[in-house]
């Protein structure tokens, strides 16, 4: 049922999306006959990159392919004063950003610490405005992992309400779980805000008790565990779920620029062995996050590794090439373009993004934002 990547389909296929990929030319940053990009592209950027090897800060962004940035690493406490980490304002993202007419948003992430306390909305509201005014963002992305409770719910529908109150030429976004759920009140929420980012991945990852797809395209019927990333578990369920309740230019879809090593697995969905007998049925400490540019991009059928594509759900994952252990689930820019071009053209939504820029890149380029670029401009084709 799985192909592996040297196989006749795979390879017309990786032709057919070669020849799409290329068929866009490249326009430098600086370039003033760069097209408009039909749909939204927004890319997390995390402020601690700008330290890693190879270091990726606002000067390795490329603006021309986006459409937003949200700026990853504020928090707030419980009395609605901001944690803002040393090292995280970068006043040269901010003004190349605008030089390309990209917008930046600020992200809040965290657990929202307090929401139920009726003292935390006004203070916080007024730190955050003051915040976006004093350096140039032009809104605010809240990504709450994750609201659940009576209380969670009202004060989401709050905070969004103020925040379009005190400003109606705010950005706003909020990161929403795949499977929806009660913390979010879907139409309420769109009241107020520009759209929502879904958040389709992780199905994958230390949690599961085998080896999972991290983000399918579409749901393999053959997964032997599909309570694992049930409901909202691919690109086609999580969309199915929020286009109930909300107008699909309000959606964009995610795609993880990053993977799962699972080190005792050895095939697709094969169950970790010291899950076994585990009643929590994790696989906990031997699955590895790993990055594409630095870490998968480079074992791609190298290295002892054999690429294999799963057909229902349209992504690939490795294998160790001698039959021993080791599963790798990733997208590469065949995925990448297909998701992109399946949620923006096919499904009609908003558009998409990824977390995070810096995973994609290897010091030189950006093979799968490249991806999605070609797939918006291409616009289904």
């Amino acid at each position: 049922m799985k192909f592996c990547w040297h196989s006749p389909v795979c390879l017309l296929l990786l032709a057919m999306m070669a020849v799409a990929i290329q068929f866009q030319p490249s326009y430098a940053q600086d370039s003033g006959d760069t097209p408009q990009i039909p749909k939204r592209i927004v890319g997390d950027y995390v402020y601690s990159t700008r330290f890693q090897k190879p270091p990726y800060s606002a000067e390795q962004i490329p603006y021309n392919k986006l459409t937003h940035i949200n700026h990853a690493g504020v928090s707030f406490n419980a009395d609605g004063t901001l944690n803002v980490p040393a090292g995280f304002l970068e006043p040269h993202l901010i003004k190349l950003a605008h030089a390309s007419g990209v917008k930046v948003l600020l992200l809040i992430g965290g657990d929202f610490p307090g929401v139920e306390s009726s003292g935390t909305l006004f203070p916080l509201i007024d730190r955050l405005t003051n915040f976006a005014a004093k350096y140039g963002y032009d809104g605010f992305d809240m990504d709450w992992e994750y609201p659940e409770t009576d209380g969670d719910r009202s004060f989401f529908i709050e905070l969004m309400s103020a925040l379009r109150e005190t400003n109606s030429n705010y950005v706003l976004s909020i990161d929403a779980a795949p499977w929806g759920g009660y913390g979010y009140d879907l139409p309420q929420l769109a009241q107020s805000i520009d759209y929502f980012n879904i958040m389709m991945y992780d199905c994958a990852g230390p949690w599961t008790d085998d080896g999972q797809l991290n983000s399918p395209i579409f749901w393999d019927w053959s997964d032997p565990q599909p309570w694992e990333c049930q409901p909202g578990g691919s690109d086609r369920a999580a969309a199915e779920i929020f286009l109930r309740e909300v107008p699909p230019l309000q959606l964009n879809m995610g795609t993880p620029f990053y993977g799962y090593y699972y080190i005792d697995v050895n095939q697709l969905f094969g169950v970790c062995p010291n899950s076994v007998g585990d009643p929590d049925g994790e696989c906990n400490g031997y699955v590895l996050t790993e990055n594409y540019a630095p870490f998968i991009k480079n074992r791609v059928n190298q290295r002892g590794w054999k690429t294999f594509y799963d057909p229902i759900a349209l992504v690939p994952y490795m294998l160790k090439a001698d039959g021993g252990n080791g599963f790798i689930t990733y997208d590469d820019p065949i995925s990448t373009y297909r998701r992109v071009s399946y949620c923006d053209w096919t499904l009609g939504l908003g558009g998409t993004f990824m977390w995070s820029l810096d995973a994609d890149y290897d010091g030189l380029g950006q093979d799968l934002l490249e991806a999605m670029y070609q797939a918006t401009m291409n616009q289904g084709k």
